[in-house]
């Protein structure tokens, strides 16, 4: 395993790195930040490290900028332990008036931010890294380029040969860096060990109040019943209360927003075009993991179980979907957000670039009635939109699981199995 495996954030890592003295990667646990970063950095300070940890701390308490010195970019790898080290970093960065100074990795556990004197405006940049996309891992072939496609080539071809089996693997296995070195169940465990740490530990951790592992468990299993859906606390609480009477409310909110903090969740935000007709459009976020994993972990749903429940299927693989959309919008400076109006009129991904550009993406299994479907919502949803008062959607396409080919339908609409898309 020790071959790095290059990330779509390297990129942005190193322009982020060129144009402010300090970088903070931040991400879920196990998602490869530190090793990201270590391929970079000249120096590295390892907080955590067992042999020099109480040194460190003494250091950090009483003189941290002896932590800081050493060939740069330096990493401070757990910087969190010592969140004194953030204002000393600031204070350095405004001294050196050097860009790529630092970079700052941590593990779930968020710092005290309350040590902390300084936001690092100016001074610190932050990335945000997610676990692999399909392009990462070496299951796309990436031939279908989303930054191409804003450009609406006049045909696209690519030839897909991962099947929907391999999808419904490649699920429940998720984007984790250690397990795309390994195979079947040793590969499969990560992601159910990685749960566990969750329940057991992080999700208490994230702000040392003791959270019950069960009721983790309940209300991400609820999150994973509901992923792609805009349910509210409301309606999550009630899902939990047929096993357990005594969840308040409040109790669902306080796991979900540790929840939040330790990137297991990232809800998607509401994309609000103008439309030509007066349609309220709904601004609820839509629920989703970080990575599917996770929502298969928490059902305790193997590859199997997904062949046999398609419609639990197609929810995992819309958190598939959208998680390698974010990864790939990243790269291209965009943002992306879910659309749904009043009238049910739904689309499952926008993404919308800097340029005011957007491109409509409907998240389908596969199959022609399915891709119908998915072609049909999007031409009504392009239908809607006030092409006086924004721009046209620079394309349309239908993001399958499986199908053989990527191509482009007579109504210009692209049909793009995921192991064929990249940046």
């Amino acid at each position: 395993m020790s071959d790095y495996k290059k990330r779509i954030a390297d990129s942005i890592f190193l322009e982020k790195l060129q144009g402010k003295g300090a970088v903070l990667i931040e991400g879920p646990k196990w998602c490869g930040k530190t090793t990201t970063a270590e391929q970079v950095a000249k120096s590295v300070l390892y907080m955590a490290d067992p042999r020099s940890f109480q040194q460190n701390m003494m250091l950090a308490d009483t003189n941290p900028d002896y932590l800081l010195k050493g060939a740069t970019p330096r990493l401070i790898d757990e910087w969190q332990l010592a969140p004194k080290l953030w204002d000393a970093a600031r204070f350095e960065v405004d001294h050196r008036k050097e860009m790529g100074q630092f970079i700052f990795t941590g593990s779930s556990v968020p710092a005290d931010l309350s040590k902390v004197n300084h936001t690092g405006t100016g001074r610190f940049s932050w990335l945000k890294m997610r676990t692999m996309s399909l392009l990462e891992s070496g299951e796309s072939n990436g031939e279908i380029s989303l930054k191409k496609l804003f450009d609406a080539p006049n045909a696209i071809y690519s030839k897909s040969d991962v099947s929907l089996e391999e999808i419904a693997y490649l699920i429940c296995r998720g984007g984790w860096p250690v397990a795309t070195y390994l195979k079947d169940k040793i590969a499969l465990n990560q992601a159910r060990d990685y749960f566990d740490a969750v329940i057991y530990s992080d999700i208490s951790r994230v702000d040392n109040k003791k959270r019950d592992p069960e009721k983790a468990k309940r209300i991400l299993q609820s999150y994973a019943r509901n992923q792609g859906s805009q349910i509210s606390i409301d309606t999550i609480v009630e899902d939990i209360r047929n096993n357990d009477t005594s969840i308040t409310r409040a109790t669902v909110n306080s796991y979900i927003e540790a929840l939040k903090k330790i990137f297991v969740i990232e809800d998607l935000p509401a994309w609000n075009p103008i439309l030509r007709s007066k349609t309220a459009i709904r601004t609820t976020n839509t629920r989703y993991f970080i990575d599917p994993s996770i929502a298969a972990a928490a059902l305790g749903f193997g590859t199997g179980d997904l062949m046999n429940d398609l419609r639990t299927f197609g929810l995992m693989f819309e958190t598939m979907a959208i998680r390698d959309l974010r990864v790939y919008a990243d790269a291209i400076e965009g943002n992306v957000y879910h659309y749904r109006d009043k009238n049910g009129l739904e689309c499952d991904a926008v993404i919308h670039l800097r340029n005011g550009n957007y491109g409509l993406v409907e998240i389908k299994l596969g199959g022609e009635k399915l891709i119908e479907e998915g072609c049909k919502s999007l031409l009504k949803l392009a239908g809607k939109i006030d092409t006086d008062k924004m721009k046209e959607p620079s394309f349309l396409m239908v993001l399958t699981a499986s199908g053989d080919i990527a191509y482009q339908r007579k109504d210009g609409i692209y049909v793009v199995p995921i192991s064929t898309l990249g940046v």
